[in-house]
C-alpha cells in the first residue's frame, strides 16, 4: 500500500514538472523544494479578467474565504461534540486556522487576484492539513501521542497531492503562483507530521519539517538562494520520501525502532538535498558574478558591432 502511494506522488510531482515546463512558467518541487522565482511574472490575463472588482479577482476572494469558512465550521462543529477544555480547542482552532490563512493570503495576495480550478484543490488539501494541524496539537498538549485521525488526514492530504498537477495539466492553468501555493501547503504538512512524530520520537524529527522554512529564512539573507533550479529527479523522489516516512513512522502500529530507523534516512537525505541545492545555487552565482566582472564584459561590445 505504502509502496503505491509512493509512486502515486512520484507520478505527480513529474507531472507538475511537466506542467510548468511546458508553460513557462516556475517550478516548485515539494517539499523540500526552493522557492518559485519571485521575480517572473504571472501569466497575462484574458480580457476582462484584471482589475479588483473582475470576475477573476472575485472567484479568488470566493475560493479563498471558502477554504477558511469550511476549516472554521468544521472545527467548531468536531470541537464541540469532542471537546469540553474551551483552552485547548481554542490553540487547536488557532494552529489549524495557521495554515489555512497562509494558504488563502497566497491567492489574496496575487495581482491580479485569481485564482484556478487546481488552485481550488490545493486550497481544499489546505484544509485537510490545517484540521490535520489542529488534531496535532491536541494530541501534543494531551499527551496522547499521534492519534490514527493525523494519520487519516495526513495521508488524504498527501495522495490529494496527485490531484492538482493533473486539474492543472488537464486545464492549461498550470502557473508559478499555483506552484508556489502547492509547495507552501507540502511544506505545512511536512511540518505538521514532523511535530506529530516529535511527540513519539522526540525532537529531533522537527528537523525534517523546519528545513524547508530555514532555508526560506536564509533566502531573506542570501539573495542568491531564491534564484530557481532546474529540474531534478533526485529532488522529487527525496521530496515524496518525506511524507510517505512520515506517514508509515506515525502509525499506531509501528514501534518506535523502526520509526526511527525510517525516519532517520529520509532526514539525512533531505540534509542532503538542502545541501546540495544550496552548493549549486552558490556556483550559480559566483559564475555569475565572474562573468559579470570580466575585462570584456567591462569593456562590452566592439564598436561597429
Amino acid at each position: 500500500m505504502w509502496a503505491g502511494w509512493f509512486r502515486l506522488k512520484s507520478f505527480a510531482e513529474g507531472t507538475k514538472q511537466e506542467d510548468t515546463a511546458s508553460t513557462g512558467t516556475g517550478s516548485a518541487d515539494v517539499p523540500e523544494s526552493r522557492p518559485a522565482d519571485p521575480t517572473r511574472a504571472p501569466a497575462a490575463p484574458a480580457p476582462g479578467q484584471t482589475g479588483p472588482g473582475s470576475a477573476a479577482a472575485s472567484r479568488a476572494v470566493a475560493d479563498a474565504g471558502t477554504a477558511v469558512g469550511a476549516y472554521l465550521v468544521a472545527w467548531a462543529w468536531f470541537g464541540a461534540a469532542v471537546f469540553t477544555d474551551p483552552v485547548l480547542w481554542l490553540l487547536a482552532l488557532a494552529a489549524g486556522a495557521a495554515v489555512i490563512i497562509r494558504a488563502a493570503g497566497s491567492v489574496m495576495r496575487r495581482k491580479p487576484r485569481f485564482s484556478t480550478p487546481a488552485d481550488r484543490v490545493t486550497l481544499g488539501r489546505a484544509g485537510i492539513v490545517a484540521f490535520c494541524a489542529a488534531e496535532t496539537v491536541v494530541g501534543l498538549i494531551a499527551g496522547a501521542g499521534p492519534s490514527l485521525p493525523v494519520v487519516v488526514l495526513g495521508t488524504a492530504a498527501f495522495l490529494l497531492d496527485a490531484v492538482d498537477g493533473r486539474v492543472a495539466r488537464f486545464t492549461g492553468c498550470a502557473t508559478a503562483e499555483g506552484a508556489r501555493l502547492d509547495s507552501d501547503t507540502d511544506a505545512a504538512l511536512v511540518l505538521v507530521l514532523s511535530c506529530a512524530a516529535a511527540g513519539k520520537f522526540g525532537l529531533w524529527p522537527l528537523g525534517i519539517g523546519l528545513m524547508y522554512y530555514a532555508f526560506l529564512a536564509a533566502a531573506w539573507f542570501r539573495t542568491s538562494l531564491k534564484n530557481p533550479l532546474p529540474s531534478s529527479t533526485v529532488r522529487r523522489v527525496i521530496g515524496a520520501a518525506q511524507p510517505a516516512a512520515l506517514l508509515f513512522a506515525l502509525l499506531p502500529a509501528v514501534p518506535p525502532a523502526l520509526g526511527a530507523m525510517v525516519l532517520g534516512p529520509a532526514l539525512g537525505l533531505l540534509a542532503f538535498s538542502f545541501g546540495r541545492d544550496v552548493v549549486k545555487l552558490e556556483r550559480l552565482r559566483a559564475s555569475r558574478a565572474s562573468a559579470a566582472g570580466s575585462p570584456a564584459t567591462r569593456a562590452g561590445s566592439p564598436a561597429g558591432t
